[in-house]
């Protein structure tokens, strides 16, 4: 029989280990989320259904987005084990300066309807973490305040082009006097998408005080005390508007665009030129033949043509045909830092992220935006270490099998 003892003190002590207690709430939430879904789930009960739907959803079925996500899940990795992993450089080379991680932060439209600290908070992330940062045409902060909340982070501005082009002109040269670095010229909306989730709730810029929205808020008070006890939102590059999302877009973009446009913003912009939304290997000869300095592989985070190729698929192939003469980034579906090392592995420059640090930035403001880089380094150094790679540039298509 086993014979039984009641434990000394002396030996139950080192096994009592009480876990420190964390008194502020949101640093309470941030520290349960271990990875980008978890931050989602905390942002998706912190958040009105409106505001969450619009960072969440994609256009019509959702189905590029589903397929841009399946393809990552399905790869393969492939380890090459008895390697020196000890020391792990996460860096690369963007834009011909250093970036600490391999990706950079995408632009993305209202950011200050997800959280009122909004681009100001990112900016200040990105730059903590030595990452780009990219400011939407469609933002809530303006040029200027994004450049002095980020004084040292590397700064693009992503531009759409205009029916007035002279508007457009104006924010290029007002991001041009401010210090941003780079040009994101946005391609593939040329009109808006089908984002139904938005006709569903009704999603306006502001959100509108319906009856249904007061429902809302009685369930997230929090966000709506701080929307409407902060700045009113101040758009980027426009005064104010009252209307959907679609409404804004199929009002000011210009669908008469095509790539001898290039050439115009070649005329008004001395610096890096990124064309966003590439998607097809045929439209990457083109853009580049135009003098494109750096392409992305992107269809819009699902948001527009649903269907449309996934981008990481075709990524191999534009890399092959253009490479050698540009920068190639990929994003849409990212959810991990595995699928990062993945796109790297594939040839990929850089990746972009928008969807993954908008559920920090809903789930705890700038400490959540943080909380996401940190949770996107960690695990792309851990990738590396466990597929024997000391270095981002040391990996290859030999890491990982496409289904």
């Amino acid at each position: 029989m086993t014979q039984r003892q009641v434990p000394k003190w002396s030996e139950l002590k080192p096994l009592l280990r009480p876990k420190p207690i964390t008194l502020n709430p949101t640093d309470r939430r941030l520290e349960k989320a271990l990875t980008i879904g978890d931050l989602r789930r905390i942002a998706k009960r912190r958040t009105p259904r409106s505001v969450f739907d619009y960072t969440d959803g994609a256009a019509d079925s959702e189905i590029s987005l589903r397929r841009a996500r399946q393809l990552f899940h399905n790869i393969e990795l492939q380890p090459s084990v008895l390697r020196n992993v000890a020391d792990v450089d996460t860096s690369t080379t963007i834009l011909g300066k250093t970036s600490a991680l391999p990706f950079a932060f995408a632009p993305t439209g209202f950011t200050r309807m997800m959280n009122h600290e909004g681009e100001s908070a990112v900016v200040r992330v990105a730059e903590r973490f030595g990452i780009p940062y990219a400011l939407s045409t469609m933002g809530t902060t303006s040029i200027e305040d994004v450049a002095a909340a980020g004084p040292d982070a590397r700064k693009w501005f992503q531009l759409y082009v205009w029916n007035d082009r002279a508007a457009g002109e104006d924010l290029v040269k007002r991001a041009e006097a401010a210090g941003y670095e780079a040009l994101v010229l946005t391609v593939d909306v040329p009109v808006a998408g089908a984002r139904l989730r938005d006709v569903r709730n009704g999603f306006t810029i502001p959100p509108s005080l319906t009856a249904k929205t007061v429902v809302d808020a009685a369930l997230h008070p929090a966000w709506w005390v701080n929307l409407l006890t902060t700045e009113p939102l101040a758009f980027a590059s426009l005064s104010a508007w009252e209307g959907t999302v679609a409404e804004l877009i199929n009002a000011l973009f210009d669908p008469t665009m095509t790539v001898d446009d290039l050439s115009w913003l070649r005329s008004i912009w001395n610096g890096p030129l990124i064309v966003k939304g590439v998607q097809t290997v045929a439209d990457a000869r083109r853009v580049v033949d135009a003098g494109a300095d750096a392409i992305v592989l992107s269809n819009h985070g699902g948001r527009q043509l649903d269907r449309a190729p996934i981008p990481l698929r075709i990524l191999p192939d534009v890399v092959a045909a253009v490479g050698d003469r540009t920068e190639v980034y990929v994003d849409t579906g990212i959810t991990g830092g595995a699928d990062i090392v993945s796109a790297m592995a594939l040839g990929a420059d850089a990746c972009l992220v928008g969807r993954a640090y908008l559920y920090g930035l809903m789930a705890g403001g700038e400490r959540g935006v943080a909380r996401a880089a940190q949770i996107l380094g960690t695990e792309v150094r851990r990738t590396m270490q466990l597929l024997g790679t000391r270095t981002v540039d040391e990996l290859s298509p030999e890491h990982v099998r496409l289904p």
